[in-house]
C-alpha cells in the first residue's frame, strides 16, 4: 500500500508527461531546438557520471540543463505564438516535483531523527553482538530490502537499509559499496512482483483495470516473484566472493537508544499510514499525510525540548530542535531529482519519449521491445518510459505485459542513476557508493537481468 501513495508523489515525470500529451501540439524531435535540448541533456548526464572524478556534485549540471531545455522550448513556442502551452506544462511538472521533494524531506527528516536518537547505532551493535560477518550482514540487509520493498517503496527501503549499512560498515568502503549495490538491486527487484511495489507495476495494473482490453489482473503480478528473486540473487552471489570474510569491529556492549527513539519510529509508521489514507480514503495528494506526520514529529520535538532533552555532541549539547534534522536532508539528491525530472519532462514534451516508444514497438517484436524498455529505463527514468508504452497500449499477451513490468522495474539497477533508490543511496553514502563503483559490477547485474527474463519466460510460458 505504501507505493500507492508514492504513485502521486514520485509520479512527477509521469504526470508531467500526461499533461504534456494533453497540450502538446508541436513535434520538435527533429528540429534544431529538439536536437539542442537532447545534446544539453547528454552533456549534463556525462558530468553526472563523472562526479567521482571531477568532484562536481551531480545536482549542478542537471539543474542548469533543465533551465536551458525549457528555455529553448519556450523560445520556440514563443515564435509560434503559443507561450501559454509551455508555461502550463512546466508548472505542472514543477508542481509534481514539489510533492516529491516534500515527501523526501519528510522521509529524510525522520531518518535523520532516528539516526540522532541512535536507533541505527543500537541496531549496529545488536548485529555485531549476533556475530554476523560482513558477508552475513550483506545477505541480511539485502533480504530485508527485497522483502520490504513490495510493501514500502524501493526509495524508502533503500534509505532505511542504507542507514543500517552505513552504521555497520563505517569506513569500510568496499563493504559499503557492495551493500549499496545489493540494496539497489534487491529493492528494485522486490518492487517488481507486487502491484503496489513500484510505480510502474501500479501503472500497468491501473491501466489494465480501466482499459477495455485489460488483461493483467492483480494476482498475475505475483507470477514475477521467482524471476524477481533470480534478478537479485544472481548479482548478489557474484558480489559475495568480493566481500571481506572478517567481522565488523566494535564493542560487544549493546548501545541504548536515546529517549523518544521508539516514539519517533512509531510516528514514522503512522506518517506512512496517514499518507496512504490521504490518497485511498480522501482522494487527496499523499504528501498531505506526509506533512501531517511531520507536524506530529514537530510536536514531539517540542515535548522533548520542553522536558530538557539535549542533542548534538556530548561535549556540546544543545536543546533538541527538529529543524536541525530537516537541515541535514540530502539537498544535493533533492535538487538532482529536480533536474532529472524537469530534463526528462522537457524531452518528453518535445516528443522524444513517444518517438522512442513507437520506434521500438513498431520495428521490433514485443519481446525485444520489452527487453529494450528495461535497458532504456537504466538511463531514462522508468516512469515516463512506461507511460509512453501505455500510451501506445500495444496488443500483447499477459506474459508480455508482465515482461515489460519486470524489465522496467529492474532495468534501473543496471546504473546507479537508473532508479530513485540508486540516486538516494549515492547521496546518503557519498564517497563510498559512486556511479563508477556501481558500473564495475554492471556485468553481474546484467547477468541477473538476463537470468530473470529467462526465468520469467520459462516459468510463465503459459502466459505468452
Amino acid at each position: 500500500m505504501f507505493t500507492r501513495f508514492m504513485w502521486l508523489c514520485v509520479l512527477s515525470v509521469f504526470s508531467g508527461s500526461v499533461h504534456a500529451e494533453a497540450v502538446h501540439a508541436l513535434d520538435l524531435a527533429s528540429t534544431q531546438t529538439g536536437v539542442a535540448a537532447l545534446v544539453i541533456f547528454l552533456v549534463a548526464y556525462v558530468l553526472v557520471m563523472a562526479e567521482e572524478f571531477i568532484h562536481l556534485r551531480k545536482s549542478k549540471p542537471v539543474i542548469l540543463a533543465a533551465g536551458l531545455i525549457w528555455a529553448l522550448i519556450a523560445c520556440y513556442y514563443q515564435s509560434q505564438q503559443m507561450p501559454h502551452v509551455v508555461a502550463e506544462a512546466f508548472r505542472h511538472n514543477l508542481l509534481e516535483y514539489a510533492e516529491l521533494m516534500l515527501f523526501l524531506i519528510v522521509a529524510m527528516t525522520y531518518i535523520n531523527a532516528l539516526n540522532e536518537r541512535q536507533v541505527f547505532e543500537a541496531l549496529r551493535t545488536w548485529l555485531i553482538r549476533m556475530g554476523l560477518s560482513y558477508r552475513g550482514l550483506f545477505w541480511v540487509t539485502g533480504l530485508l530490502a527485497f522483502l520490504i520493498s513490495p510493501i514500502a517503496d524501493n526509495l524508502t527501503t533503500a534509505l532505511l537499509m542504507g542507514a543500517v549499512v552505513l552504521a555497520v560498515g563505517g569506513s569500510h568502503k568496499q563493504f559499503v559499496l557492495l551493500c549499496c549495490i545489493n540494496l539497489v538491486v534487491a529493492a528494485n527487484a522486490g518492487g517488481a512482483f507486487s502491484p503496489f511495489g513500484d510505480i510502474t507495476t501500479l501503472m500497468v495494473w491501473q491501466k489494465n483495470i480501466h482499459a477495455s482490453n485489460g488483461v493483467v489482473g492483480f494476482s498475475s503480478f505475483f507470477s514475477l516473484f521467482l524471476p524477481a528473486l533470480v534478478n537479485w540473487l544472481v548479482p548478489a552471489l557474484c558480489m559475495h566472493v568480493a566481500l571481506p570474510r572478517d567481522k565488523p569491529k566494535g564493542s560487544s556492549v549493546q548501545l541504548p537508544m536515546r529517549r523518544g527513539a521508539l516514539v519517533i519510529l512509531g510516528l514514522f509508521l503512522l506518517t506512512i499510514a496517514l499518507a496512504v489514507m490521504a490518497h485511498s480514503l480522501l482522494d487527496l495528494p499523499p504528501v498531505l499525510g506526509m506533512l501531517s506526520g511531520l507536524g506530529l514529529l514537530q510536536l514531539f520535538s517540542y515535548y522533548l525540548q520542553m522536558t530538557g532533552e539535549k542533542s548534538g555532541d556530548l561535549s556540546n549539547p544543545v536543546p533538541y530542535d527538529i529543524y536541525n534534522r530537516v537541515a541535514q536532508a540530502e539537498w544535493d539528491t533533492l535538487f538532482f531529482f529536480y533536474g532529472v525530472i524537469l530534463c526528462v519532462g522537457g524531452l518528453g514534451f518535445i516528443g522524444y519519449l513517444s518517438l522512442l516508444s513507437h520506434t521500438i514497438y513498431g520495428d521490433l517484436g514485443a519481446t525485444t521491445a520489452n527487453i529494450a524498455v528495461g535497458l532504456i529505463s537504466s538511463v531514462v527514468d522508468n516512469i515516463p518510459v512506461m507511460f509512453a508504452v501505455l500510451s501506445m497500449m500495444p496488443d500483447m499477451s499477459v506474459g508480455q505485459w508482465l515482461l515489460v513490468t519486470l524489465t522496467a522495474g529492474v532495468g534501473g539497477s543496471l546504473l546507479s542513476i537508473g532508479s530513485a533508490a540508486g540516486v538516494a543511496l549515492m547521496g546518503q553514502a557519498h564517497g563510498s557508493y559512486t556511479f563508477f563503483g556501481h558500473l564495475r559490477w554492471m556485468p553481474a547485474i546484467a547477468l541477473g537481468y538476463v537470468a530473470s527474463i529467462l526465468a520469467h519466460m520459462w516459468l510463465n510460458h503459459g502466459l505468452f
